[in-house]
């Protein structure tokens, strides 16, 4: 059989996922220790939330294998994958869910954590938006949900070793390089996901960035010029 090479993960796709690891990395570190690395905390969670912005328009506009219509399947693509009926190469049926699932936990965990506070310093930056009591519970969630974040982590590191060990797959060096060999003539290269569709998931990441800091709310009214009130 013949064997080749072909581009599966465009560079964008390989790069969210690094920088969406070490991001989550520095925010476990940084909201665990508290203290003066809250402000970090901030900042990092608003990278997360502009990761994921990306990611969400890359996978309308970005190359094959990065979009959802490629690799989001319903429960019959699932079943044949666990009979071992699948083939293709991207995201697997099931680990499409591994997917989704890790995206929607940490885009809730990052709209809980854009309105939590700790009750000393931090504030997140739509904290304005929600009553006090509101912005406690989501505080409170936030803090709830690191726990079931890290158990999917584990979960798909362990899925990860699994295929590297027992399958003999390995998915770590494709999501670095970006390419895998394939046998199947059916298999095409990743295509589409040019220039434009990079600047167009850039422009909306940076939107959604400042939206979430708090761009669309008013500033508070100016202090009133001295003189105003009376000196008693």
């Amino acid at each position: 059989m013949n064997e080749r090479r072909i581009l599966v993960w465009d560079l964008p796709t390989r790069l969210f996922h690094w920088l969406l690891a070490l991001s989550i990395l520095a925010a476990f570190a940084t909201g665990l220790l508290g203290g003066n690395l809250m402000a970090w905390h901030g900042r990092i969670g608003l990278f997360v939330l502009g990761l994921l912005a990306f990611r969400l328009t890359w996978g309308l506009i970005g190359s094959t294998y990065a979009r959802f219509g490629q690799f989001i399947k319903g429960p019959r693509a699932v079943l044949a994958y666990l009979r071992g009926q699948w083939q293709g190469i991207g995201h697997s049926p099931l680990a499409a869910l591994s997917v989704v699932g890790l995206l929607g936990l940490v885009s809730l965990q990052i709209i809980t954590g854009l309105a939590a506070n700790d009750d000393i310093a931090f504030r997140g930056p739509l904290f304005a938006l929600v009553a006090k009591s509101t912005s406690d519970w989501l505080t409170g969630l936030h803090r709830q949900l690191i726990w079931l974040l890290g158990a999917l982590i584990a979960a798909h590191l362990a899925a990860v070793l699994f295929y590297r060990f027992v399958r003999k797959d390995d998915l770590i060096k494709p999501m670095i390089s970006g390419y895998r060999r394939v046998t199947d003539p059916r298999l095409v290269a990743a295509r589409g996901g040019g220039w434009l569709a990079f600047a167009i998931a850039i422009l909306v990441a940076i939107a959604v960035v400042w939206i979430g800091n708090g761009g669309l709310i008013p500033p508070p009214p100016p202090p009133p010029p001295p003189g105003t009130f009376p000196a008693w």
